[in-house]
């Protein structure tokens, strides 16, 4: 325990924060509390899975299928008051619901459950904030007084006054007096973590029809919305991913699920206070605040401040049911802050929480209950078993938001005037308030080790206009709400001159810290806590393939303009052959779009890709569907490019990437190879999870040693570099860095076809190097010498090896006749984009090798 605390420490080791989702507690109605189990990381288990998510699900991610149908609904403050009712069409009946054995609520009576819900009054509205990526609607329901169509424009014109004039809005009485504080209760993001759905939907029925004084009051100064399911596919699967496979608590940096970018915009329209994302499972009831570190860009002094307030409310309301660990099998409730040292923190902005933290709300909370029901237990125990166990899950979850809305009625007031504080220091410029006794009273044991904070840029400037990368860049951070501006003509600062069309964030912006957590470096912790719960480093500005600059002072003279977008880069230039860079992954996209359309494209010399003039047409479609740009070129191509098919045994991230460049994957493993796999189907293997040469039968050895033998291998990681070894491809010995390592690393490229145009900054989870190697190997990427990493967390191992000083200048990526093996994560959780090309390029360049003379190692 934290020997700062000023509070007695709990009498439970650290392994206490056990997440019961691995297997633990197994406790009948009159069972003692079992021994906890060591935490595991939230993230790790989807990360060791290879991925078969349908070709379905990615498609509709990409193409923006996931919005809202206008017909449906649409969220923003459109001139409606409230209710804004809706009727639901219904649903299939799906008997297979994992729900359902749960005594829960399966997704298919979700509709006629709203429908209900809407009909008992007029305090219930039900919208769909867009669809699923297996196509399931995303219900929202916000449950207030009566607004009429005025009413509604006036609370409208208060939240923008809140967060576009904050210092005009602290003044404000009518905001004191009647602006409805919002609440955002999030459910059921983890699809096999069901209760918060159902509790949701108890507490909606109750709170339409009640006559009480404390609900009255209630809704007429605050609008409750509650996001009933946030994963509809992993809620009817029993998943903890959606249909993508992809863990959406770990993707709000890069938004790259619909359900994701739904949440996002719920956050950005509605500008919650405060809000709950409902979990399980950690027995006792898990309620935020966290352990150090504690994110540098948040105003940590206020959110500390309501998140401890509400969370001890929570955990009295918790502990008030009467459940005991000798009755019910149920601890009493934790809160990290106060009873843990390290292991749950609230660094990375990628939770729920944490990222809505950056829109304003000054108490958010992960709230994990407490009785286990996902996993092996729902095979092995018996219904009746399951059913208690969920039953308690529904109390507990049910109390934690009942507590949070009598701490919302009490404080509101207090509540918007932090919110209102959090955007005035924005959009000043004014500096953060560190964390301390005297800062945040009322919450014990604050510490040194509590303490993050950062320096703001006056501005950052992403002088790439031209770009793909750079347009992705912009637009992400425009629909995240962060105010970006461009310059109508050249200008100079700090002896650079920056063309017409550069890309300027003013830091004196509401959302500071939102524009900060994703341009910034970051920072290198390894000297601050042993372990972090998942990524410590990420970096849109280094790791999106494109630049991005601090300036010391804004630009004079009237040089910027807000925008809205980013202005689209789709050129095509008009005479003369074309030449694509492939240095993006739109730009691979494009490429492989033409060559399914049959166009003949030769390799360049350089890795880019040559497109005769006579093609012109079709560049033209692929530039205005990829926002790439096609410029006239000299350069003969000499190596004609082909549609490249990849068996693929890797990552939900990496699957979803894959797609995301248009390549045709078919998802394989080591069942799927034993099974009898059709080799003719596909031109290059693609290896990094889920694939182990060993455990082949002789028949599926065999076929996968004559596939290599005419085409080329590209392994990611330990398991990649294993299956190389074992097939006896290249010489290389891999070496293990810390398992647990991550972050932003530099890097050196070695400027050959395979690394044009790739960044000098890479990322990696688990990291791997490679030496010993043959005369055939040639070193693409080294690590950078010194310490390669910029941030994030890598130490050593216990035994003093695997730390960044021993990669420090080791060869990350090598190639080789037959393979291609990366050391690092080039597609990550679909996040790194500026390094996806290089993967790109060794699947292009592994599809075809055919030279069946080279010599092979000995098979291991």
């Amino acid at each position: 325990m934290r020997n700062t605390r000023s509070v007695p420490a709990r009498p439970v080791p650290l392994i206490a924060l056990a997440v019961t989702t691995a297997g633990s507690l197994l406790l009948g109605p009159n069972a003692a509390a079992a021994e906890p189990r060591p935490p595991v990381h939230r993230e790790a288990a989807l990360d060791q899975q290879v991925a078969r998510a349908p070709l379905s699900a990615a498609q509709r991610a990409l193409t923006g299928a996931g919005a809202a149908p206008q017909a449906e609904a649409a969220l923003g403050d459109d001139g409606r008051g409230y209710p804004r009712r809706q009727v639901l069409g219904p649903d299939p009946v799906n008997p297979a619901d994992k729900s359902l054995k749960l005594g829960l609520t399966p997704y298919h009576a979700l509709a006629p459950k709203l429908n209900a819900l809407q009909a008992l009054g007029d305090r219930v509205s039900v919208e769909v904030a867009g669809r699923s990526a297996g196509g399931h609607r995303l219900y929202l329901v916000t449950v207030t007084a009566p607004e009429t169509v005025r009413q509604a424009r006036s609370q409208a014109r208060m939240r923008e006054l809140i967060e576009q004039a904050p210092a005009l809005a602290a003044k404000s009485p009518e905001i004191k007096r009647t602006y409805k504080a919002p609440v955002f209760v999030n459910n059921n993001i983890h699809g096999n973590e069901w209760e918060g759905t159902d509790a949701s939907l108890r507490l909606i029925e109750r709170l339409a029809t009640a006559k009480d004084a404390a609900t009255r009051d209630l809704l007429s100064h605050s609008r409750l919305y509650f996001n009933i399911t946030a994963n509809p596919d992993g809620r009817i699967a029993g998943t903890r991913a959606n249909a993508n496979g992809f863990d959406m608590n770990r993707d709000f940096v890069t938004a790259s699920q619909p359900e994701v970018r739904a949440m996002r915009q719920i956050m950005v329209d509605k500008q919650p206070t405060v809000m709950l994302d409902l979990h399980g499972y950690v027995n006792g009831t898990l309620i935020e605040p966290t352990t150090p570190p504690h994110g540098e860009n948040y105003e940590y002094d206020l959110f500390l401040k309501n998140s401890y307030a509400n969370a001890l409310g929570m955990e009295a309301a918790v502990n008030g049911l009467g459940y005991t660990p000798q009755k019910d099998g149920v601890e009493p409730a934790q809160i990290p802050f106060r009873d843990q040292e390290e292991g749950w923190d609230d660094w990375p902005p990628i939770f729920t929480p944490q990222y809505a933290a950056f829109h304003g709300t000054v108490a958010a909370h992960t709230v994990e209950i407490p009785m286990e029901v996902n996993g092996s237990v729902y095979d092995t125990l018996p219904v009746t078993e399951l059913r208690r166990r969920s039953a308690i899950n529904v109390d507990v979850a049910g109390a934690a938001l009942r507590a949070t809305l009598d701490f919302v009625r009490t404080k509101r007031t207090s509540l918007v005037a932090d919110q209102i504080e959090v955007f005035r220091r924005g959009a000043a410029g004014a500096a953060q308030v560190p964390v301390s006794p005297e800062t945040v009273p009322g919450v014990p044991g604050i510490g040194p080790e509590d303490v993050y904070t950062t320096t703001f840029p006056r501005a950052y400037v992403i002088p790439a206009p031209g770009t793909t990368a750079a347009a992705r860049l912009v637009g992400h951070l425009v629909a995240g709400d962060v105010r970006v501006t461009r310059a109508t003509h050249s200008f100079r600062l700090g002896g650079r001159t920056y063309a017409k069309g550069s890309y300027v964030v003013d830091m004196h912006q509401p959302k500071r810290g939102l524009a900060n957590v994703l341009l910034a470096d970051g920072r290198d912790i390894s000297d601050k806590v042993s372990a972090m719960y998942d990524i410590s480093g990420w970096s849109l500005g280094r790791l999106w393939g494109t630049t991005v600059q601090t300036l010391p002072r804004m630009p004079y003279g009237g040089v910027l303009r807000p925008v809205r977008e980013a202005s689209s880069v789709a050129y095509v230039a008009p005479r003369g052959d074309l030449r694509l860079r492939l240095d993006d992954p739109n730009e691979v996209g494009a490429l492989n779009s033409l060559l399914r359309d049959g166009v003949r494209v030769l390799r360049a010399a350089d890795g880019s890709a040559i497109v005769p003039g006579s093609a012109r047409r079709q560049a033209r479609e692929a530039a205005r569907q990829y926002d790439v740009a096609f410029h006239a070129t000299r350069l003969t191509g000499t190596v004609p490019l082909q549609r490249t098919r990849v068996a693929a045994a890797v990552t939900a991230g990496e699957l979803f990437a894959l797609r995301e460049m248009d390549f045709e994957v078919t998802p394989v493993s080591t069942d799927v190879l034993n099974a009898g796999f059709d080799w003719s189907s596909v031109d290059v293997l693609f290896v990094s999870v889920g694939l182990e040469y060993g455990d082949l039968s002789a028949a599926a050895r065999t076929a996968l040693d004559a596939f290599l033998a005419g085409h080329g291998l590209v392994g990611r990681g330990i398991t990649g570099a294993e299956l190389n070894t074992a097939a006896g491809l290249l010489a290389a010995k891999p070496v293990e860095g810390n398992g647990d390592a991550n972050g932003v690393v530099r890097v050196r490229n070695s400027g050959s076809p395979l690394m044009s145009g790739a960044p000098d900054h890479g990322f990696v989870y688990a990291p791997v190097w490679f030496t010993d190697l043959g005369p055939d190997v040639r070193v693409e990427q080294a690590y950078g010498a010194g310490n390669p990493l910029v941030s994030g967390h890598w130490r050593p191992s216990p035994d003093g090896s695997g730390g960044p000083a021993d990669a420090a200048g080791r060869a990350s990526v090598v190639s080789g006749p037959g393979a291609v093996l990366f050391g690092t994560e080039p597609l990550f959780r679909d996040h790194p984009k500026g390094e996806f090309a290089q993967v790109a390029r060794a699947l292009l360049a592994m599809a075809h090798t055919t030279d069946t003379s080279r010599k092979r190692l000995p098979n291991r």
